[in-house]
């Protein structure tokens, strides 16, 4: 494919200490090795805070690191991983030292997971929105009160600095900054080549409808709920879901209930609404997204993105 080039190379430096997450590291990696692939011109260098030659991640696995102070001048994106320790035992003095060199010379800066907390800790976040992981969103609050939480977000843009939640959404986020590098067809370019199911934005809840529901013991309806976010515009009105299952509808309704917590039609809704709100978010229209999520109307996506959007 054509990739858009303004002629330069961009120096990706991801500032690495013992304990990190090794998804933290590798996930955004492997979008940037993609993006390589695909023409894409960046450069990447992984440099330990402490200066170390080798940086051993929390899963056991170590990797090879050049010093953080040779990344000084050519650093275009500053990439900070996140890892348990730095929420733990808080952000050691040279990761704090070696973001505060880093940054000034940074066109942009960007944090995965608890990453953010060592940004924080550097002063970089401060005035500023911010995400985390959603278990450690209470303790980041009350450790940097002057960062701006965001708690829903996937991730979250504040001018050049890039904050994103845990786990996948690193990937999320470094396909964003491959985005706006060069554009949102090449992004989607390499989610294709990843085998990403769907690209998540800025806005995307962390916690998915079908991750934050009760899992039921009946195996028909697990099988039922993953139908639903594979396919949320499909029909699932009860007595034809019930006559699929081969059961009555009322026992279908009653024994839904009793195991999700919620109903069929409430789950179903809940889906859908959250598979049109992605759908806008990624550049569709409310009627369209709407329409591709099994909604009637974008007026509802519309009145539901607003909510979320007004202070309370």
């Amino acid at each position: 494919m054509s990739i858009p080039t303004d002629g330069r190379s961009r120096h990706i430096a991801m500032v690495v200490f013992d304990g990190v997450r090794t998804l933290d590291l590798t996930g955004p990696l492997e979008v940037f090795d993609v993006a390589q692939a695909l023409g894409c011109r960046y450069s990447i260098g992984l440099y330990s805070s402490s200066g170390a030659t080798s940086v051993r991640c929390s899963s056991g696995l170590s990797i090879d690191a050049a010093p953080a102070s040779v990344a000084a001048s050519e650093v275009d994106t500053l990439l900070v991983p996140g890892g348990e320790c730095l929420v733990a035992g808080g952000v050691p003095a040279h990761l704090r030292r070696a973001i505060r060199a880093l940054a000034p010379g940074a066109r942009r800066i960007a944090s995965i997971c608890a990453g953010s907390f060592a940004l924080a800790a550097a002063g970089v976040l401060d005035g500023r929105r911010a995400t985390t992981h959603w278990r450690h969103l209470d303790t980041f609050a009350r450790r940097y009160p002057s960062t701006r939480v965001e708690r829903e977000s996937v991730y979250t843009r504040d001018g050049e600095t890039w904050t994103s939640s845990g786990g996948t959404a690193g990937i999320d986020l470094a396909l964003a900054l491959v985005g706006d590098d060069f554009g949102a067809a090449v992004a989607q370019e390499i989610s294709k080549e990843m085998v990403v199911l769907g690209r998540r934005m800025e806005g995307h809840p962390q916690i998915s409808a079908a991750a934050r529901t009760p899992r039921p013991k009946h195996p028909e309806l697990e099988r039922l709920m993953a139908t639903v976010v594979v396919n949320p515009a499909g029909h699932y009105e009860l007595e034809t879901v019930a006559a699929q299952l081969g059961l009555s509808p009322r026992h279908l309704a009653r024994l839904f209930k009793a195991q999700v917590g919620v109903t069929l039609r409430e789950y179903v809704n809940e889906v859908r609404l959250e598979n049109a709100v992605a759908l806008v978010l990624a550049g569709e229209s409310f009627h369209a997204a709407a329409q591709r999520s099994g909604l009637r109307s974008g007026a509802r996506v519309r009145d539901h993105l607003i909510a979320r959007r007004t202070p309370a």
